[in-house]
């Protein structure tokens, strides 16, 4: 699932630049650390459903607005099998 994550980790950061918040001002908006919120950013850590929500309502968008394009079967099969 690292693709996923990287890839939800990116469009955040895009939106979070289209919006003109800085890292530091989104996490304490959102209530999380900045450092976790890096590393949601850079893909390294998997974020639940709530924090999701949370973090579109602070952008302003729709949480499916953030998830990534879907990935291929083929794709997600070897992003588990390497996590394994």
């Amino acid at each position: 699932m690292h693709q996923l994550a990287k890839a939800l980790g990116q469009k955040i950061r895009i939106q979070r630049k289209a919006k003109g918040f800085s890292q530091d001002a989104l996490a304490l908006s959102c209530g999380l650390d900045r450092s976790y919120m890096g590393r949601i950013e850079r893909g390294e850590v998997s974020i639940t459903v709530e924090k999701l929500y949370r973090i579109a309502s602070v952008l302003e968008c729709e949480p499916h607005f953030l998830l990534p394009e879907s990935l291929s079967l083929h794709e997600l099969a070897s992003d588990l099998a390497a996590s394994n």
